[in-house]
């Protein structure tokens, strides 16, 4: 046999083992391809099958201490007006030593829950995710006179005398009573601790408990 006859089939061998050794790898990968799919639909399976790790809720003292941190919770705000007379002297000689003050009050009161009174048996919680809450009463945190919308509407003073320079003091004064007494009768302690529970709720929610019960203490003026 020529030369050239050996080189020409030394050519076509290989060749024709190029191809043996891609088929065998591309079978190869053909057989571990469907091996892999499987193994991470099992694994799938496996995962919705078994329930999800649990997380631990909060224990009751954990709770407290998160629902502490928040302090003064203010959680409603009145806004109230109310004109205030305040006189002295008006008796038969009113004309001449007579003093008198009509005070219009624009004041805001503020009321809340203290969760700083918060004790650890406050909070009574178990594992299924109840919890029973008792939160310390309602309170008026804040009662304010704004002097930016308060005003003297008139002042009279007798022909003999100056004038009693606290009286508009004493006005204010009056008025800042006044407007609080009004806000609690308004209800004010009521949506205070209303709003108060539907805050903690979400706390408590973020916390994993889905069944919240308050417990209300007697509200104090």
């Amino acid at each position: 046999m020529s030369k050239f006859f050996q080189i020409v089939i030394g050519l076509a061998l290989l060749v024709v083992a190029a191809f043996v050794g891609y088929g065998i790898v591309n079978a190869l990968n053909n057989v571990t391809q469907p091996i892999a799919a499987t193994n991470n639909t099992v694994a799938t399976s496996i995962a919705l099958i078994l329930p999800p790790t649990p997380t631990p809720l909060p224990n009751g003292a954990s709770v407290v201490l998160s629902m502490k941190s928040l302090a003064r919770l203010e959680t409603a705000q009145f806004t109230i007006e109310k004109v205030i007379i305040k006189e002295q002297g008006q008796g038969a000689l009113g004309a001449l030593f007579g003093d008198r003050v009509i005070f219009v009050a624009h004041g805001d009161v503020i009321a809340g829950v203290d969760l700083s009174k918060l004790a650890t048996g406050d909070a009574v919680v178990f594992a299924d995710g109840k919890a029973f809450i008792t939160l310390p009463a309602p309170q008026i945190f804040v009662t304010s006179i704004d002097n930016n919308k308060s005003y003297i509407v008139d002042r009279q003073t007798g022909l003999l005398t100056k004038g009693n320079v606290t009286l508009e003091t004493q006005a204010r004064q009056e008025a800042q009573k006044e407007i609080e007494k009004s806000a609690i009768e308004a209800g004010i302690l009521t949506q205070a601790q209303k709003n108060s529970e539907f805050y903690l709720k979400q706390l408590m929610l973020t916390l994993g408990y889905k069944d919240v019960t308050f417990i209300r203490a007697t509200a104090t003026p």
